[in-house]
């Protein structure tokens, strides 16, 4: 019995041993498990994840109460039940950098039918999102039925999913995230991400979407979204502003040519609503993002106001706007709306405008008091 007892001793002894980083020394009870969580922590911190999951740590023969200690000693925290990563990592994150890091915690633990999808395959695909609504990771899976939600995932269902594969990961089509987007967003946050998409993928792509998705919810707000979306757009203020002019029942022309009587270009311009009124937006960007070498952003606004003449020379009404107007949309809708009737009143513009997106070149188009009203 004795020397039984002295082998199973003997026996945990060398299991120490193993697991001990010192070498041939023998581990003491009481530093074991210190120093296998230490060892546990430094392996973690050589890899890029640099994430410690309950289930390994507990496969490496460390327990619950050692993790617990890990956490409450600081310099790690809980990302998500059961996975820790380092408080150096975490720090200085923006929102969405830490969702990036909660799709890698929670995707081990789900099936492979889950593919990640809404705002986290928009963040994966590259898509811009306002600030806020990034606790959990969007999930959807190839079933019928409703959804669910815990603390760390939300689990969409649906008939059918089109997937795509973005660093590795399963995640919904560029074409499906949008139009789900279009259905649980904002109508201005959609599209602002729908006119970035756009620029990667084909309107078909979002109309075939569409069909897959009648009958589910919100589809009837994606088709509205999906309508105002326009890959000519080259900021989010663009975005935002075009909405505000398409909704009140402009016809709103994107990155629209202007040129001369001779047929030589002389601007191009953001828009061109109702084929008579110059519109421009004044992003901060914009005046840094065409800067020449040994400029100063005072060149810049220099040169705009250069070309901002020439445009009026030809007889064309301009209106400027920046994201401030964008707060009070009747009051920019107004000032458009004057100028569609000032031009109205005027003999058409010279020269012609050009479509950028057919490269289709047109005269001045002046609306009739019904297109004005």
């Amino acid at each position: 019995m004795r020397t039984r007892l002295r082998d199973r001793r003997h026996g945990e002894l060398v299991r120490r041993y193993l697991y001990s980083s010192t070498g041939p020394k023998l581990c003491t009870v009481g530093n074991f498990r210190a120093r296998l969580c230490r060892r546990m922590a430094e392996t973690r911190r050589m890899k890029d994840d640099r994430m410690i999951r309950r289930s390994e740590a507990l496969a490496d023969g460390s327990a619950d109460h050692d993790l617990r200690a890990l956490y409450e000693r600081g310099g790690w925290e809980r990302l998500v039940n059961g996975v820790y990563v380092p408080s150096s990592r975490l720090a200085g994150l923006t929102e969405q950098e830490r969702h990036r890091l909660l799709i890698d915690a929670v995707l081990p633990v789900l099936s492979e039918d889950y593919v990640v999808s809404h705002r986290s395959a928009a963040l994966l695909h590259g898509l811009p999102l306002p600030t806020g609504g990034f606790e959990r990771v969007h999930v959807t899976r190839h079933r019928r039925g409703g959804g669910r939600t815990n603390a760390a995932v939300t689990v969409h269902c649906a008939p059918s999913v089109s997937s795509a594969t973005v660093d590795g990961i399963s995640v919904t089509s560029l074409a499906r995230t949008v139009v789900d987007l279009a259905r649980t967003e904002t109508l201005p946050s959609a599209v602002i991400a729908g006119d970035v998409a756009l620029k990667r993928c084909d309107r078909r792509e979002l109309d075939a979407e569409l069909q897959r998705a009648r009958g589910w919810k919100g589809v009837a707000q994606a088709r509205r979204a999906v309508n105002l979306m326009d890959g000519r757009s080259e900021n989010p203020g663009e975005s935002q502003s075009r909405i505000i002019l398409r909704e009140n029942g402009f016809d709103v022309e994107p990155q629209v040519e202007i040129l001369d009587p001779d047929g030589r270009l002389l601007a191009r311009i953001d828009w061109l609503v109702n084929g008579v009124v110059v519109c421009e937006f004044d992003g901060k960007a914009k005046y840094t993002k065409y800067l020449r070498q040994d400029e100063n952003p005072g060149d810049v606004v220099f040169r705009e106001k250069v070309r901002e003449d020439a445009v009026r020379d030809l007889g064309y009404p301009v209106v400027r706007w920046t994201w401030a107007d964008l707060a009070n949309p009747a009051e920019l809708v107004a000032r458009v709306a004057r100028a569609v009737e000032r031009a109205a009143a005027l003999p058409p513009p010279l020269g012609s405008a050009r479509s950028t997106s057919t490269g289709q070149q047109t005269r001045a188009h002046l609306p009739n008091a019904r297109e004005i009203a």
